[in-house]
């Protein structure tokens, strides 16, 4: 009996989209491309609740016939390519010919399109890959396509999306992604009726600003630095951000021939031109477009089409390293050799005179085959049994080690008498010698489990501003804001919008009285941002720790005797004796270490 047999075509379109539709910011990708390839200047993208109900492109394209419009939801349907060689010279963004029928085998489409040269256009209707209906439409030149209840027909994919905050941040991630290559259109974004983005036509520069830089205090690209090299094999240019203005979490843009791409051996290029220039941990922002002959990459290695190959990546490493050097060398913002030696003074170098080379001796009547020379080989045990003698027997070891005593006891640090050296340090006598404390990490410590106990029982106190304070965002903080926005009013913030891009601050927590309230949430949504959350654990875990940084004893600050003896018995009342982030609090100097200054 024969066991192999055709899929049917739902079925292999199904598959094919659990490879290429992952996630609404998927369909998305796909539709702005085939847009992109149409030939539009002007692209407008309409999502509802982060494209879960529905994601909508309206273009003003070539459009397309009433044929045309019926094959593209064929699979593997393009007007692309014609034969596998193509593959090798792409110039448009997409070419398999799959994204289409994979949308329509997951989610309800509806299509509009007409050329410039018709004076109807066409309207298909599909249900998981089942044509509803296909009729003559009044519309405008271009294509209208709306996608309605992603997954509807697959409810264990529609199960694992994530949070509406979360797809609406990979959803611009997406937008972001193709706007910032095609400056020359015209884009906007619209979410639940607000538009979130309108992006004129300009320069990449001009893109760029307007993308990242509009809620900057500074403009953004003013720390840029241009980059521009021509080579027989590749054409670089773009922008790369000054040492001095680069962060933790970094905006990374790779492009090559309008398209973008993943390239970790060519971010290491990047950063090794950086090399000892930055901080630890901080990271350049870049905006790099690569030039190259299509035949010398290959883009059909991935169903995403973000992971390129290239022939000669070596070749390619250098000249991008050599290019970013030579960008931040022109600005002189990498150290540089002076070869100049013209009217220096010369320092005069004291050699010894009396030097004599080194001596060898040698016995000239040494003779390696004359066996009764005065070598004497090393001896080796007569027996087997002395070489293989057993090993002495080790003592079993403790199940449970001994553990310490405690370095102080809550009874003892009620009746110690602490000092503050330095502003930094408070200093107690134990019974083992100098216990040193650093007073603002254990601060940190304590404030850190503090409010992580306030956002697992969903008890914090606000006080009330006298002024509410009015605070401008980012889109991408927005999102972000409104993803943590119900962990902050557990801790004690109240939190109003103000406008589409601003929000009133009515109240801080507690602990905040003396703290501005607007630097206080800034600090938060970057640490957010920048350290990574995904889920409310880790965020209310980076909100606690952002808070506890906030509002923990400052350097420098003068303790009286009582808050000292306060702040160390809560230290040890809390068990782990290191920060939040694993930074050491305490250091015992014991009374040997003391005897060994003497």
């Amino acid at each position: 009996m024969d066991i192999i047999r055709l899929l049917p075509d739902n079925v292999a379109n199904q598959i094919a989209a659990g490879e290429v539709i992952q996630r609404p910011s998927s369909c998305l990708k796909e539709l702005v491309e085939n847009s992109l390839d149409a030939g539009a200047t002007r692209i407008q993208v309409i999502v509802r609740d982060a494209g879960r109900t529905m994601l909508q492109v309206i273009d003003n394209g070539c459009g397309m016939s009433e044929t045309d419009a019926r094959l593209a939801f064929e699979r593997h349907a393009t007007s692309k390519i014609k034969k596998a060689e193509d593959l090798f010279t792409l110039r448009t963004m997409g070419f398999r010919g799959e994204a289409l029928p994979s949308i329509c085998a997951v989610a309800q489409v509806e299509m509009q399109t007409r050329r410039a040269t018709d004076e109807t256009g066409t309207l298909i209707e599909i249900h998981g890959s089942e044509v509803i209906r296909t009729e003559v439409c009044s519309c405008p030149i271009g294509t209208n396509i709306r996608v309605n209840n992603l997954f509807f027909n697959v409810p264990v994919r529609r199960k694992f999306l994530k949070t509406d905050q979360t797809e609406l941040r990979n959803l611009l991630q997406e937008f972001y992604r193709i706007a910032l290559v095609y400056p020359k259109a015209t884009f906007t974004f619209v979410h639940n009726d607000e538009v979130l983005l309108e992006l004129p036509s300009g320069t990449e520069k001009q893109r760029i600003e307007a993308i990242f830089g509009n809620t900057k205090r500074n403009v953004y690209t003013s720390n840029f630095v241009d980059v521009k090299t021509e080579t027989e094999l590749v054409s670089i240019r773009g922008f790369v951000i000054k040492p001095e203005a680069s962060t933790r979490k970094a905006e990374q843009y790779f492009f090559v021939n309008g398209r973008y791409m993943r390239h970790p051996y060519f971010l290491k290029a990047v950063q090794t031109a950086y090399s000892g220039m930055l901080p630890n941990d901080y990271q350049p922002s870049f905006f790099i477009y690569f030039d190259i002959n299509p035949e010398a990459i290959d883009v059909n290695i991935h169903p995403t089409k973000t992971e390129i190959k290239f022939a000669d990546e070596q070749t390619i490493f250098q000249i991008l390293m050599a290019a970013v050097r030579e960008a931040l060398g022109k600005f002189t913002l990498s150290p540089q050799i002076d070869f100049d030696t013209e009217g220096s003074i010369d320092i005069p170098v004291q050699l010894e005179t009396n030097a004599a080379p080194p001596r060898v001796t040698i016995d000239p009547h040494y003779n390696p085959f004359n066996t009764r020379s005065s070598y004497t080989p090393h001896t080796t045990p007569q027996t087997w049994e002395a070489i293989y003698q057993p090993l002495p027997a080790t003592p079993p070891l403790e199940k449970e080690p001994p553990q310490e005593p405690p370095l102080l006891s809550s009874e003892e640090a009620d009746i110690c008498t602490p000092w503050q050296y330095n502003g930094k340090y408070i200093i107690v006598t134990t019974d083992r010698g100098l216990l040193f404390i650093n007073q603002h990490r254990a601060h940190t410590a304590i404030q850190y489990q503090l409010f992580i106990d306030q956002l697992q029982q969903t008890r914090g106190s606000s006080q009330q501003l006298l002024f509410p304070e009015v605070i401008s965002l980012s889109l991408e903080d927005i999102v972000l804001l409104e993803q943590i926005l119900a962990d902050l009013h557990i801790i004690g913030f109240e939190i109003d919008r103000f406008s589409p891009d601003s929000f009133s601050i009515q109240g801080v927590p507690s602990q905040l009285t003396d703290t501005s309230a607007i630097p206080t949430l800034q600090y938060i949504l970057h640490s957010v941002r920048e350290r990574g959350a995904n889920t409310q654990e880790e965020w209310r875990a980076q909100i606690a720790l952002s808070l506890a940084e906030k509002t923990a004893i400052p350097y420098g600050k003068t303790l009286t005797i009582e808050e000292m003896r306060d702040l160390i018995k809560r230290l040890f009342q809390l068990g782990n004796l290191r920060t939040p982030k694993g930074k050491k609090i305490l250091h015992l100097l014991s009374d040997e270490d003391i005897n060994k200054l003497f």
